[in-house]
């Protein structure tokens, strides 16, 4: 059983900035992928960015100036840093870890940019 817990999710005004953490527990192959997932209610999931044990991350294209995935493999947690934010950015931010046991979900942290 895999179990990933985050935080940091808030309440931040427009060009502000949030780091969400993500830590993952239990049984967890040695090789997986890490990253984050948003979701806006009415609209489909969107991919965040997503990093591997190498330290390759990946980015949706209009992020990716402003986030910046990170990884503690020793401690199995990953971040998102996330600067100048919008109200757009607005949604519940879910973490995810993609092994070859399977595909495992946090239960989201809410992420609210407004003045």
């Amino acid at each position: 059983q895999v179990q990933l817990v985050e935080s940091g999710g808030g309440l931040v005004q427009p060009g502000g900035s949030l780091r969400l953490s993500c830590a993952a527990s239990g049984s967890i192959f040695s090789e997986f992928v890490m990253g984050w997932y948003r979701k806006v209610p009415g609209k489909s999931r969107e991919f965040v960015a997503s990093i591997n044990g190498f330290g390759s991350a990946n980015y949706a294209n209009s992020l990716k100036d402003r986030f910046t995935i990170s990884r503690d493999s020793a401690n199995r947690t990953v971040y998102l840093q996330m600067n100048s934010l919008k109200p757009d950015d607005t949604a519940v931010y879910y973490c995810y870890l993609n092994s070859g046991g399977g595909i495992y979900w946090g239960q989201g942290t809410q992420v609210t940019v407004s003045s």
